[in-house]
């Protein structure tokens, strides 16, 4: 039984976790398989996902720690343990809020590693100065260097919408990136780590030869935390947990499942992935809770979003190409594959005749999470109302009361700033989207039947509603369209209340001009 505090919960250092006891899931496997395969490579993953504690572990393996491997797979395939030099550079640490601050980092990481290899005269340019290095270090030892590089599109992702920012940084990083193709000779191993792939066309496109393993199957796990190996190093944490709780053993496999499971990194869909941040602090604080979501959700996700026009219920169903999924370069016009590659979507299923993928929220975390985050960008209220807001509706649609349920749908319309809002009806149902969804009743928009498509359908356990919206006509008519393509009909036989709601949005007030509701 592990101790709460053994949770390497946000630690990063493989030689602190093995040293003090944590919990390690033995992915030296993995690094054995790349090590042993090939030279150069690229592998995208969500944030919090695992990527640093692996550049962690590969920099140990390479400075020749034996001692940091005994029990684990690679021990019984290592023998010589061969100390080799490292660089490695973490991005992460800054927020590149200024114009030079990249070149700041970098220039700190190149004088520590020239003072260490005896590098006395420096060049003018952060790329030459990144080549010498690496030539002085495999000269002065005697072996081939190991280039690490975490977070390597971080300052990217952080000016995503400053064009300025986004081309001197692309420049930056395109030249100093380029050098480990122009030292290969030098080089032992490197391995570039991040969230997103700026491909081709820009910052990789001088460094062709990286080996990009996102997308592979062979390394589908090489982050996170599979099922085999949740069931192998933590049913006795999870059976604690059950009991703290008041639940089966089984219940709370079934609720670990449900909240952090589900995340797929290739076409081959036989090994989900659980997000080990979410993991790890539900064993540790035997609580169900949005672990994950909670440490942050990048704004500019739903400002893509909506500068887009996209409609969200879209999201959740969204079929794309591979090209879509590997790459950013276009994502000002299409997020798609940068909402896939932080983590928001995954793969649910592939097309193999067409090649297409069909993406989806991975887990009830992540829905609930990204939809109730997006909320005050679409609605008229503050993320800290978010929760009653949606409490307040479910008590309305449960107990019958529309009126009281519209009325506080409409609030939400009221005064909300449309200065970026482009389509006024795709706004308004993107509000409805959002607040259903929240909701957790069965809820289908554009609910299709032999005589039309119907606008909403709310499940509820007592209730049907079936609903109506018209843009600048008038309610009367949204309910005599219900009534005239019998849209109430497939539902008589339920044994439920059946409630039929016609509403009409005004585009000159901006909001819910009228409803009328029919039993």
């Amino acid at each position: 039984m592990h101790k709460r505090e053994e949770y390497p919960i946000g630690i990063q250092s493989f030689s602190k976790i093995r040293k003090e006891g944590y919990i390690y899931v033995d992915k030296t496997e993995y690094i054995h398989k790349l090590v042993t395969s090939y030279q150069y490579y690229f592998l995208g993953r969500p944030r919090r996902f695992g990527k640093s504690l692996l550049l962690s572990t590969i920099e140990e393996y390479f400075l020749g720690h034996k001692e940091l491997f005994e029990g684990l797979a690679i021990s019984r395939y290592e023998h010589d343990w061969t100390e080799y030099p490292v660089l490695h550079l973490d991005l992460n640490s800054q927020k590149y809020g200024e114009l030079d601050s990249l070149d700041n980092m970098l220039s700190s990481a190149l004088d520590a590693w020239e003072e260490k290899y005896g590098v006395t005269d420096k060049l003018p340019s952060l790329s030459l100065r990144f080549g010498k290095v690496i030539k002085a270090a495999c000269e002065k030892t005697g072996r081939k260097v190991v280039v690490l590089i975490d977070e390597y599109d971080k300052p990217l992702l952080n000016n995503i919408f400053n064009e300025e920012f986004q081309r001197e940084f692309r420049s930056t990083l395109k030249a100093f990136y380029g050098v480990l193709k122009s030292m290969d000779r030098y080089i032992r191993f490197a391995l570039l780590t991040g969230v997103t792939k700026f491909g081709k066309v820009s910052v990789f496109s001088d460094l062709n030869n990286l080996n990009d393993i996102s997308f592979w199957d062979r390394y589908n796990g090489v982050c996170g935390i599979t099922e085999a190996e949740l069931h192998h190093y933590f049913t006795d944490d999870v059976s604690e947990m059950a009991e703290t709780l008041g639940i089966t053993s089984d219940e709370a496999f079934t609720k670990m499942k449900e909240n952090y499971d589900g995340y797929h990194f290739s076409d081959c869909l036989a090994e989900e992935i659980y997000n080990p941040f979410s993991v790890l602090n539900t064993l540790a604080k035997k609580r169900f809770y949005s672990y994950w979501f909670e440490t942050g959700t990048p704004t500019f996700l739903v400002e893509l979003l909506r500068n887009n026009n996209y409609n969200l219920a879209s999201l959740n169903g969204r079929v794309t190409d591979e090209m879509s999924l590997q790459g950013v370069d276009m994502v000002l016009t299409d997020p798609i594959g940068l909402i896939y590659q932080s983590g928001y979507l995954t793969i649910k299923s592939f097309d193999r005749e067409f090649e297409t993928y069909t993406l989806g929220y991975p887990n009830r975390e992540v829905e609930e999470g990204f939809v109730k985050f997006m909320m005050p960008f679409y609605a008229n209220v503050r993320q800290s109302d978010t929760a009653f807001a949606i409490q307040s509706f479910v008590k309305d649609v449960r107990e019958g009361r529309i009126d009281e349920f519209m009325e506080r749908l409409k609030s939400l319309y009221s005064d909300f700033p449309y200065e970026k809002v482009q389509k006024l009806e795709l706004h308004y149902q993107n509000v409805m989207y959002i607040v259903m969804t929240l909701m957790g009743f069965h809820v289908h928009t554009e609910y299709h039947t032999s005589r039309g498509r119907i606008d909403l359908v709310i499940d509820t356990p007592s209730r049907v509603y079936v609903m109506e919206f018209k843009l600048d006509g008038t309610a009367e008519e949204a309910l005599r369209q219900i009534d005239e393509r019998g849209y109430a009909e497939p539902f008589a036989s339920t044994g439920k209340t059946v409630v039929k709601v016609g509403v009409n949005f005004s585009s000159e007030t901006r909001s819910i001009d009228r409803w009328i509701v029919e039993e």
